[in-house]
């Protein structure tokens, strides 16, 4: 049975949260237990979960004080956060899930039902280890990329541009590697935007970085660093000259 371990530093919220799992009707143990990063280490290491539901604020640290403090890390996490801190996105680049305060039932039971499917496969360290650098002020932003057959931890500096495919997404580096991953390209232009990318057009999203000009002929087209030529949708025009104006 899957074993799940709720950590809170309220008991109240650590409570219902893991009444609402319970009633989700899933084949899981489920275990509130931990108000602390001391106290959720211990219970880490007592219950040996699989899920582990946890809390980023805490009295004497963070959850990512927890997750940095654990030596082995075979469990799926899931943050808990009460608002929408810098640490959300942090999170998202390091393709890890959370849900915010007031929980809602249906986003925590999707993200339960997540959990639970990702449980078979073995937690990638790489993931946690590109939370860690992520959190920390100033550095340079790295983005976790899962595809079916690996995970993949790459620089924003080194993605030259993503293209849609239906519900996928390819993203070309400065290496020349291609690399497909199942998610919309809208997911990456919410999590990428305000890191110099800019969504050209329909299918298109680029690192303005990469840029290497604009060429007027055949309706107007980007054309990067790698060659590529990218159409220029008419209606992101002025938006993407302003942009470049004001690099």
């Amino acid at each position: 049975m899957i074993k799940v371990l709720v950590i809170d530093d309220e008991n109240k919220t650590r409570e219902f949260i893991a009444k609402l799992i319970r009633s989700f009707g899933l084949d899981l143990e489920v275990i509130a237990q931990g108000e602390s990063v001391e106290t959720a280490l211990a219970a880490i290491e007592s219950n040996q979960p699989d899920i582990v539901l946890l809390d980023i604020q805490m009295p004497d640290g963070t959850g990512f004080d927890v997750l940095k403090r654990t030596p082995t890390k075979n469990f799926e996490v899931i943050f808990i956060t009460a608002h929408q801190e810098f640490a959300i996105k942090a999170i998202k680049f390091s393709a890890l899930d959370y849900i915010l305060k007031p929980v809602d039932p249906e986003e925590l039971r999707d993200a339960i039902e997540h959990a639970i499917q990702a449980v078979s496969e073995k937690k990638d360290i790489k993931q946690f280890d590109t939370l860690q650098h992520n959190l920390v002020p100033h550095q340079k932003k790295k983005l976790v990329l899962k595809t079916q057959e690996s995970v993949f931890v790459v620089e924003l500096d080194d993605i030259i541009r993503c293209e849609a495919d239906k519900n996928y997404t390819f993203f070309f580096l400065t290496s020349g590697k291609k690399i497909l991953v199942s998610k919309t390209l809208k997911d990456f232009e919410t999590l990428l935007s305000g890191s110099h990318f800019f969504r050209i057009q329909q299918s298109h999203l680029v690192n303005i970085n990469f840029v290497e000009r604009y060429d007027k002929t055949e309706g107007g087209s980007v054309i990067m660093k790698d060659g590529a030529a990218v159409p220029l949708s008419p209606a992101k025009k002025d938006l993407f000259f302003k942009i470049l104006e004001n690099l």
